[in-house]
């Protein structure tokens, strides 16, 4: 009884334990909604995640999905475990759950927080046709080399940015931009945002933060990323706690990291006139109902982020072969500014959250498919 809490009208269809103990395999599997097509999401693994965490995953995804008008539910795993584990270790994991999964073909496996193209390659050669973020070598479109999701929050900052109530003449030539979590999401949008002129002053990983008013070498802390280094080891800044992120003075805040950063008893630490959520839950509701009350723009995770989904979408359809990778950059471009202005219209014609213009126009698309069905969210 305790996991039909989550049960409402959109889902979710199953929520299945996986357990192997030879290999310490613990695991959970949403569906959320079928009623668009095979669910599609990512494998996500931490040793803090739950099954509330991956629930509202796979809801984030049946909104992200139909938000985007792509042809697929929602749909996330959850994995228990570190991912910084041994190597062997991990690839036992992974197959051990390839094969676990083998009797669920309405889920699409994707590489989420955690894992990786390698991981889905494992997957692959478990027999799991289900399965998109290869390497290029098998088909993949390479989602984080191209920065997909990064190049979609970029679009959602300037499609916001006049509804924000910036004073005339502001322009994103040198915003101050905060970014929470500088991995391959949060990175990728400070080097897109980089080419407008903007200013990074601050930036977060899990070692700490560091922040300079006068602004960050964008290129320096990306190397120093790709050399396993941490932001904290960037020398031009002062370094803090990784929390203090959310102290930062800014125009714009992007979240890029872990669920429920910012809550409602730390959301009235944020001096941002926007947020555009790059990572998925980043903010509570309350948190975000504080922001809107005080006059500063959100746009929602499904919203701002959906460049990754856009592309596994056309990965699973075979656009990697079918479609050059500027082609499907220019469709996450038009899909995430489409969005996100008819979002913030809708918010601000009906003095509504931002969220729930959100979930306005994803309900509707998800509706219309489920009266078409037998059983609305198979």
């Amino acid at each position: 009884m305790d996991i039909l809490r989550f049960a409402d009208k959109y889902g979710p269809a199953k929520i299945i334990q996986i357990h192997e103990p030879s290999v310490n395999l613990k695991a959970v599997l949403v569906i959320d909604n079928l009623a668009l097509g095979r669910a599609l999401g990512g494998i996500r693994m931490a040793p803090d995640v739950s099954v509330e965490e991956c629930f509202r995953l796979a809801r984030t995804m049946t909104l992200k999905h139909a938000a985007a008008g792509l042809p697929h539910g929602g749909g996330k795993v959850v994995v228990f475990g570190d991912p910084k584990m041994p190597r062997p270790d991990k690839e036992r994991l992974i197959r051990a759950l390839a094969c676990a999964l083998e009797n669920e073909p309405e889920f699409i496996m994707a590489p989420d927080m955690g894992t990786s193209e390698e991981d889905m390659a494992w997957i692959r050669d478990e027999g799991a046709e289900g399965v998109v973020g290869l390497p290029a070598g098998l088909g993949g479109i390479p989602v984080d080399k191209m920065g997909a999701t990064a190049w979609g929050v970029r679009q959602a900052v300037e499609a916001a940015l006049p509804y924000c109530g910036f004073p005339a003449g502001f322009s994103l030539e040198k915003a101050r931009v905060v970014i929470q979590g500088f991995g391959s999401v949060g990175g990728q949008a400070a080097h897109f945002l980089a080419t407008l002129k903007t200013v990074l002053v601050g930036a977060s990983d899990t070692r700490g933060a560091v922040y300079n008013p006068d602004g960050l070498d964008v290129a320096e802390l990306i190397r120093l990323k790709e050399t396993g280094k941490s932001v904290v080891d960037y020398p031009k800044g002062k370094i803090f706690e990784r929390e203090a992120i959310i102290d930062f003075d800014c125009d714009i805040w992007i979240p890029a990291a872990r669920p429920d950063v910012v809550r409602e008893e730390n959301v009235q630490h944020l001096k941002a006139k926007l947020v555009v959520e790059g990572a998925n839950i980043p903010l509570t509701y309350g948190a975000e109902k504080y922001l809107y009350e005080h006059g500063v723009v959100c746009v929602p995770d499904f919203i701002a982020n959906a460049g990754a989904v856009i592309c596994s979408s056309a990965e699973y359809r075979g656009g990697a072969q079918t479609q050059v990778l500027s082609q499907i950059l220019a469709i996450v471009e038009e899909k995430v500014r489409r969005n996100t202005k008819l979002v913030l219209e809708e918010s601000a014609a009906q003095k509504i959250l931002p969220r729930e213009a959100a979930m306005r126009l994803a309900l509707t698309r998800l509706e219309q498919a489920m009266s078409c069905k037998r059983w609305s969210i198979y």
